[in-house]
């Protein structure tokens, strides 16, 4: 079973240093055509502030010279979803299933176990980069269908941004998740709702060992229950009153 998140906007800056980064060969290409951008041109590109564009191509330089420090990188990524994980004084059984399970999907580093270590970057599947003439998403989807093609359980707690590398063979075969409120009768959803409880549902699964679709369906978390009326084989509904 693959356990599959994506990667957030919002990092953590103050995380005591791993190490120097190492990069894949595909990583490295994206890296070598980015450090060539000037600070004008990365301003331009991920519209950012001069400042901050001089910041990220000190880092991109590092990257490429093999200089930049690296973080685990579910400590790294520190937005709303993450910050609901838990990820802090686990059991040795909880790490063993956070290494064995869950991975994050990342445009500059590929499928990375939760843990790896990486370094920050801006980069994402939004912004319009081509690597060796192809689009990041078509760059990456051979290496990403790769990565999870001979697992029988894929839990996907990805947005479209990431899904959509996936071959379609791939994404056909991978379990989604929805999480709805209960406000006196009317079910509500929302991005605020929905980020916090992927974090909550992912801090069951690793509490309770979780491996299997029964045991999913039995989960109760922060007041979420699984509705099998609401959901089909592919998607699970969480509703919480």
């Amino acid at each position: 079973m693959k356990i599959l998140i994506p990667t957030a906007k919002e990092m953590n800056f103050n995380l005591k240093p791993c190490g120097k980064c190492s990069l894949s060969e595909q990583t490295k290409l994206i890296v070598a055509g980015l450090s060539r951008y000037s600070i004008e041109e990365l301003s331009h590109f991920y519209h950012i502030s001069w400042e901050r564009a001089e910041e990220e191509h000190t880092h991109l330089q590092r990257l490429k010279k093999g200089e930049a420090l690296t973080y685990p990188a579910l400590h790294l990524f520190d937005g709303l979803m993450y910050r609901h994980i838990k990820r802090n004084n686990l059991t040795e059984k909880e790490i063993r299933y956070v290494d064995d399970h869950l991975f994050i999907t990342s445009s500059l580093y590929g499928i990375l176990p939760a843990m790896a270590l990486i370094s920050p970057h801006r980069l994402d599947f939004l912004v319009k980069y081509t690597i060796s003439g192809k689009n990041l998403k078509n760059y990456w989807r051979q290496n990403y269908d790769a990565a999870i093609a001979d697992e029988e359980l894929i839990l996907s707690l990805l947005s479209s941004e990431f899904e959509t590398v996936f071959s379609k063979s791939i994404r056909d075969k991978m379990i989604r998740f929805k999480f709805l409120e209960d406000r006196e009768g009317r079910l509500k959803v929302h991005s605020t709702i929905s980020k916090k409880a992927r974090g909550q549902f992912l801090t069951a699964l690793i509490e309770n060992q979780i491996t299997t679709k029964e045991e999913i369906k039995q989960l109760q978390f922060a007041g979420f229950a699984f509705r099998e009326d609401l959901s089909t084989l592919m998607n699970y509904v969480f509703v919480k009153k």
